[in-house]
């Protein structure tokens, strides 16, 4: 079935662009769920079977390394050779990939590495939703079926008769994953248990398994193959199949051991019954994706809503087992019930509105994210900058743990022992001067340019300063909440360092050197070393905590819609070369990365609310679409899609931990945001209200945002 223009879920039929008539029953949100939506051009989305936030990510991998295959799976692709359990969405850094089957009729087809054994597939022979996706392997007339639960992947194998294998192999690896060491153990004549070790990305991962075949197979070979870095094993399970023969594997994952491992199967997959599972992932979904209510007539723009919404519920992942025990990166076991545990923390992407959105949707999950984040960094000396697998990357830059921990705090979703403990592995993550040059930072009141350490194998200087700056901010917030003055006034001081690279001959963020000097020659438009992912365009505007006083840098209101109004017109040259980053471009502005995602609600702050409305709608229409080339960037752990989310409402946090939230355009005529605290907050399309108006409970009001308790009163915004 193509995916283009129609949806199936479980046997429903969801056609893209056509009413439902008002006796038809209510469509339930996971039937608008296209997985395969980010699998196109740089979205590096996969489209397989996940529980919200679950360890398992059971997904098909077309069987080649390469950007475009970062997520395993790439839409144009005609091959699958293996389904894995372990994926990232759309990090834009390819590992994991753990714990690979694949069935097979024999002979089975095999080419050179790294493809090896695979199948040709078709996508009109593909079904991608929430929590299921099938796919029959050309090749073998195989009917492959996914679902699973929060640490358990379930498959279903529907074979046409004949000498049949499902191949288990530990052996396989991409991108930049690697196999360094890997176990296969025969338990029983349904169970089969071990290891794989590997190096990559996540340094120093280990992640063991058990699964279980629904019957016995007839017979079973292991190997062990010699790999560069280590030892790599894989097994062939053969059955003799009657045409049309079901087999189910259900495999559980722990970060902990083979025990753990068999703990977290007989808790969460006990049987064998995979229409059961799918129909739990399917209710599981349901219930997250109802959460936020949405009405109107245009069905594409219901299928890009939930599907952001489904991508933003993707990571942070599980990573404990059921009774709490998780590996940390002290490589010791820890084993905690207060909370779950969670691991693959995107913050430089996510700290800026997917975490803020989780506080209204996962208020539980957003209190244990926040102890996840504090607990890493006490087992790890400081706070996580991007954490999976029990791993520190040191991928991207600033301690953006402290925005999420910081937000979670300030709407009430953490207690006060918790904070302090925040507060106190804030300071002395922020006061590392040996890591990333915090100690030039806290010297010279910037990152200076042209010192670097064995810690600091980048240079993004200019972009360390403005991110330590709003770090600094959201400490000086965390401290004053708690009566520490004195912490509060320090902090305050360095979240102004911002101006300290802030050339008034240029009127531009510009990298300094250790003597202070000013980088030259300087061009705004230029990617350099200097500047993380991003030109002096797009870094400008990273003052989300001052908004004003960036204004004030600028030269007051009217100067400072001028320079917004260059951003979003100055188009690069025809034969400008462009990092892989620089998608989804309105002028200089970039609504594929980071940097650039507040940036239209800013004009709000110029009293121009009406080209806030009309940049947003823009990127909403026509850089999002509900095909496989849907998204205009790196999925980047949900923030791309919460971006959308929260724009579709009409409200996004430009300062996250600020508690308001600059008002924009909805997509929806209404929206109707379902609290925990059982009140719903309702945003309106206003048809009687004057162009412009915001009303707040049918009173006019006479600013551009709205705050958080706003939000939590269960109060009704018109715009």
């Amino acid at each position: 079935m193509k995916k283009y223009s129609t949806y199936c879920a479980l046997g429903l039929l969801v056609v893209a662009g056509c009413n439902v008539s008002d006796n038809a029953p209510a469509v339930e949100p996971v039937e608008y769920v296209n997985t395969l939506i980010g699998t196109d051009f740089t979205g590096n989305t996969y489209p397989g079977a996940q529980a919200p936030f679950g360890m398992v990510q059971l997904s098909p991998d077309n069987g080649l390394p390469g950007w475009d295959r970062i997520a395993g799976y790439f839409y144009p692709d005609s091959t699958i050779a293996g389904f894995s359990h372990t994926h990232l969405s759309g990090t834009g850094a390819g590992d994991l990939y753990d714990i690979s089957f694949m069935p097979v009729m024999l002979p089975a087809i095999e080419a050179e590495q790294p493809l090896g054994v695979h199948s040709r597939f078709s996508h009109d022979d593909e079904t991608a939703t929430a929590g299921y996706y099938q796919v029959r392997l050309t090749d073998y007339d195989i009917d492959v079926e996914l679902t699973a639960t929060e640490r358990c992947g379930i498959q279903r194998y529907t074979f046409p008769g004949g000498d049949a294998a499902v191949i288990l192999n530990l052996a396989k690896a991409m991108n930049w994953d690697r196999t360094v060491d890997s176990r296969i153990v025969v338990v029983d004549s349904v169970t089969v248990e071990g290891y794989r070790f590997s190096d990559g990305w996540a340094r120093d991962q280990q992640l063991w398994f058990r699964s279980r075949f629904s019957q016995p197979w007839d017979s079973v070979a292991v190997t062990t193959v010699e790999l560069e870095d280590g030892l790599g094993e894989t097994a062939q399970f053969y059955f003799n199949t009657r045409a049309g023969e079901q087999i189910t594997i259900a495999t559980a994952l722990s970060c902990t051991g083979t025990e753990g491992a068999a703990l977290n199967l007989a808790t969460e997959a006990p049987h064998d019954d995979f229409d059961v599972y799918r129909d739990e992932a399917r209710e599981r979904w349901n219930r997250e994706l109802s959460r936020i209510e949405v009405t109107g007539d245009n069905e594409d723009d219901k299928v890009k809503f939930y599907t952001a919404l489904y991508h933003s519920m993707l990571a942070p992942t599980i990573y404990c087992d059921v009774d709490g025990a998780y590996r940390g990166p002290d490589k010791e076991i820890h084993r905690d019930n207060d909370f779950v545990n969670y691991g693959t923390f995107s913050l430089w992407d996510t700290y800026r509105a997917a975490h803020p959105l989780m506080t209204y949707l996962q208020p539980e999950r957003t209190r244990d994210f926040a102890r996840s984040l504090i607990e890493f960094g006490k087992q790890n000396g400081r706070l996580p900058v991007w954490n999976f697998q029990g791993s520190e990357t040191d991928m991207m830059i600033g301690y953006h743990s402290v925005p999420v921990i910081v937000d979670a705090w300030l709407k009430g979703l953490i207690d006060e022992p918790t904070a302090r403990e925040a507060l106190d592995i804030s300071v002395k993550t922020a006061t590392l001067d040996s890591y990333r040059q915090i100690g030039e930072y806290r010297r010279l009141g910037y990152v200076p340019c042209d010192l670097t350490d064995e810690h600091n194998s980048e240079n993004w200087s200019l972009s360390k300063t403005l991110e330590y700056a709003y770090d600094d901010y959201c400490i000086a917030r965390l401290a004053r909440s708690l009566g520490e003055d004195s912490i509060a006034a320090e902090f305050d001081r360095r979240a102004q360092n911002y101006r300290n690279v802030f050339n008034p001959a240029t009127g531009f963020m510009q990298p300094r050197d250790s003597q202070g000097r000013f980088v030259e020659p300087f061009n705004a438009e230029d990617y350099t070393e200097h500047i993380c992912e991003s030109n002096a365009w797009q870094y400008l505007w990273s003052v989300q905590h001052d908004v004003d006083g960036l204004i004030d840098l600028l030269g007051g209101r009217e100067r400072f819609a001028a320079k917004l109004d260059s951003m979003m017109t100055f188009n690069p040259s025809a034969d400008a070369s462009l990092p892989i980053f620089s998608t989804g471009m309105i002028g200089q502005y970039v609504q594929g990365n980071e940097p650039s995602h507040h940036v239209a609600y800013l004009y709000n702050k110029a009293g121009r609310r009406d080209l806030t409305c009309k940049y947003v709608s823009e990127i909403v229409d026509t850089l999002y679409n509900t095909t496989p080339a849907g998204l205009c960037g790196n999925e980047d752990c949900g923030q791309m899609s919460a971006w959308l989310v929260f724009s579709a409402m009409g409200f996004y946090p430009v300062d996250p931990v600020s508690g308001i939230y600059e008002t924009g355009r909805p997509l929806f005529p209404e929206v109707r945001l379902h609290l925990d605290n059982g009140k719903t907050f309702t945003v309106k399309t206003g048809t009687d209200t004057p162009a412009g108006e915001i009303e707040l409970n049918g009173h006019p009001i006479d600013q551009t945002h709205i705050t958080h308790s706003d939000i939590t009163s269960g109060a009704t915004l018109t715009l």
